[in-house]
């Protein structure tokens, strides 16, 4: 019998590889290969290869959960979306709109964020409305909007990567977070160019570089400032471009040169001779890139710390040149789209700003609503996940796993439980939504079709390849039926192409113009690249002609008068540094078989024999001081909690680091022990460090009463 694929996407990472879909005889589908797409040309990491396995009804959600006598059980559709309804339209009678909350994801498609922000402002009229991609690209977002004027995570595609001379990854390990990209650094190194990674951990992308810098966590930002410095001084800035396309370099030298190479190494432990080799490495081909990533990034600095690795780029003349620039690696499979388009507590479709008054005229007109009914803006994820309980008394969760991936995650998990009200949408019953009043089983990537938003602004076709199971509908049919009972009849319609309709016309003139891409133009193409304006007198039937922007910036900056900002930024301490109690800093992130909160891949059965499980990787001279051997349980303990995994010893991590991948539920959760400092630009919190003393955890019939734990004392790196 011959079979037909499906061309669609991975539902996982930023990447959003290219895949095909085809049928078994059995039920289900099987994973083929798709060689025609840029990004991955056919590879796939085990999650892509394995993402059916999340399809099978074993594992999945497929029909709605109530609450009833303290226990989850079945319900039907009109019940379940009732009493939603009816308990959302209780508390904003009783508390106000704003007493209603909205949690979105990075995961959403574009149509799905889009519509989840309309219908926070319009069906509820709440302001209190944010996503989990607060805590992935955030600090890279406002550091990337204060120097260009725009935020993209990469300005160019990443096929230019093997091209340049030379690549500084700060902060990211795509060997295990991304595989199939890691493909572009090796091509980088075969061509004769050179990689430079920054990571406290001698990671398995750190062991394909030709430098690797091991700072101390926290220090990213002293450290840049600490390579400009000495490209000022060495005579490697790059005049011409700097008094031809920018503004502020007076201000941002002067902050750069108070970061002398000997103040920076006793700040990063990370050597003179290395920093200087960094600057040749860096300064001496035409062009190169800095790239990064989660690590400096979730600090309470990480604006800034952004801002210096872009100042870098700019004093170098490596930004708006070809091969060149500065870019972020985004994490979530639509964490670009997902705050273009209006999930951001401050934002609206294209990228537009909530409190600019032509920009709500703007959504308000294509709304159909006025403009002063607009709310303004909300808190940030973190805040408003605090605030739940107090002034935010329910909550509507679509994508998103708090309970494992918020920071202070036993804060997070009891403001869940202080609710009034509790809804989430979910593939699968996550450890968030186990403490709900109301759980709706949603659609996921390959029975719906949407769009997503790569790491390179490639905006992209998912299809369906698949019927959902009976009992399951799509996000975009519950805010409908939501709406509807909430007396908003119109405005919300199921079918993910008239969504993106209304989403071009939203975003037509914003920062993020999608008002060029059509699903038939994405189908066709591969793939657009936004900003893609509509040809403004062309015909409307006319089919939308411009190319897309695969490479920004090349022209002029998005910046009133077209130069890049410098921004003149100085080192600071952490928001935590360690001390007697608590003499060691914690570190988190991600492994290859595991994704985010891993409520996904924690139910897969191949996933979960590559990672079953947590683990604190530690150095051995802390394990030794300890007196803890591989695989002996271990406490890491910080101010807001304590946390209990097996020890993974290595000498590739520093001696007065731990680290801890956050995919776990229960007493080995990373984020119990994270701090929510937050960045004061971005808001993002500070998960990359914080400060803990690691115990040794004897097994329960060897335990003493008076010496049963040995806490770690101070280490020196």
């Amino acid at each position: 019998m011959e079979t037909t694929s499906t061309p669609t996407h991975c539902p996982y990472c930023a990447l959003q590889c290219g895949m095909a879909l085809s049928p078994l005889p059995t039920g289900g589908v099987e994973v083929i290969e798709r060689a025609d797409f840029p990004v991955n040309r056919g590879a796939l990491c085990g999650k892509g290869r394995t993402a059916p396995a999340v399809l099978s009804s074993r594992v999945r959600l497929t029909t709605p959960l109530v609450r009833s006598g303290g226990r989850l059980v079945p319900a039907g559709w009109d019940e379940a979306l009732d009493r939603i309804a009816g308990e959302l339209g209780r508390i904003r009678t009783e508390h106000g709109p704003d007493a209603l909350g909205v949690f979105g994801g990075g995961g959403l498609t574009n149509e799905k964020a889009y519509t989840l922000g309309k219908f926070a402002r319009v069906a509820l009229g709440t302001s209190q409305i944010d996503y989990n991609g607060r805590f992935c690209m955030s600090s890279a977002a406002a550091g990337g909007i204060k120097a260009f004027g725009l935020d993209r995570g990469l300005p160019f595609p990443l096929e230019d990567v093997p091209r340049t001379g030379c690549v500084i990854l700060v902060g990211s390990n795509p060997a295990e977070t991304m595989p199939p990209s890691l493909r572009f650094f090796n091509e980088l190194r075969e061509n004769g160019g050179t990689l430079i990674v920054v990571d406290p951990r001698r990671t398995k992308t750190a062991e394909q570089a030709d430098l690797h810098l091991m700072p101390r966590p926290g220090t990213d930002l002293a450290l840049a400032l600490g390579l400009l410095h000495l490209v000022v001084a060495e005579g490697r800035v790059d005049e011409e471009y700097v008094r031809e396309r920018t503004a502020g370099w007076e201000d941002a030298r002067a902050a750069a040169m108070a970061h002398w190479p000997e103040y920076v190494e006793r700040i990063t432990g990370v050597s003179v001779p290395q920093l200087r080799e960094t600057v040749r490495m860096f300064c001496e081909p035409e062009a190169a890139m800095v790239l990064t990533a989660r690590g400096p990034e979730q600090q309470a600095k990480g604006t800034d710390t952004v801002g210096a690795w872009i100042n870098l780029c700019l004093a170098t003349g490596r930004a708006g040149r070809p091969l060149s620039g500065y870019g972020c690696l985004t994490g979530q499979g639509n964490g670009q789209g997902g705050r273009e388009h209006g999930q951001k507590a401050d934002q609206l479709p294209g990228y537009r700003k909530l409190d600019d008054p032509a920009a709500r005229r703007h959504v308000a007109e294509v709304w159909g609503v006025d403009p002063s009914s607009l709310p303004g803006p909300g808190r940030s994820a973190y805040e408003l996940l605090d605030a739940l309980g107090r002034d935010v008394r329910s909550l509507l969760l679509m994508g998103s796993n708090p309970v494992v991936s918020a920071p202070r995650a036993a804060h997070v998990e009891e403001r869940l439980k202080s609710l009034d009200f509790l809804a989430v949408c979910d593939v699968v019953l996550s450890e968030t939504a186990a403490l709900a009043d109301v759980v709706l089983p949603v659609t996921q990537w390959a029975e719906e079709t949407g769009t997503t938003t790569n790491l390179e602004g490639r905006v992209l076709l998912r299809r369906q390849a698949i019927t959902p199971p009976e009992g399951v509908r799509s996000d975009l049919e519950v805010m409908h039926e939501l709406a509807a009972r909430l007396g908003v009849e119109k405005g919300f319609p199921t079918d993910p192409e008239e969504v993106f309709e209304e989403l071009r016309r939203a975003s037509a003139g914003g920062a993020a113009d999608y008002s060029g891409i059509t699903y038939r133009r994405l189908a066709r193409e591969n793939g657009v690249f936004w900003p893609c304006p509509a040809d403004a007198d062309a015909d409307p039937e006319t089919p939308p002609t411009h190319p897309g922007t695969p490479r920004l910036f090349l022209d002029r900056f998005a910046t009133p008068d077209g130069r890049a900002r410098f921004v003149p930024v100085s080192h600071r301490a952490s928001a935590e540094e360690t001390d007697a109690e608590y003499p060691v800093l914690l570190t988190t992130g991600r492994v290859v078989a595991q994704y985010q909160s891993g409520a996904q891949t924690r139910r897969v059965d191949e996933l979960n024999a590559a990672a079953p499980g947590p683990f604190v990787e530690l150095h051995p001279r802390l394990a030794a001081r300890l007196g803890a051997a591989e695989g002996d349980q271990v406490a890491v303990v910080s101010r807001r909690g304590r946390a209990v995994a097996p020890a993974r010893i290595t000498a590739g991590i520093r001696p007065d680091t731990v680290f801890m991948p956050f995919h776990w539920p229960g007493e080995g959760r990373a984020n119990t022990l994270t701090n929510p400092a937050l960045d004061p630009t971005s808001r993002m919190p500070e998960f990359k460090v914080c400060a803990v003393r690691v115990e040794a955890v004897k097994p329960p019939a060897a335990v003493k009463p008076p010496g049963a734990v040995k806490s770690l004392g101070a280490v020196k790196s």
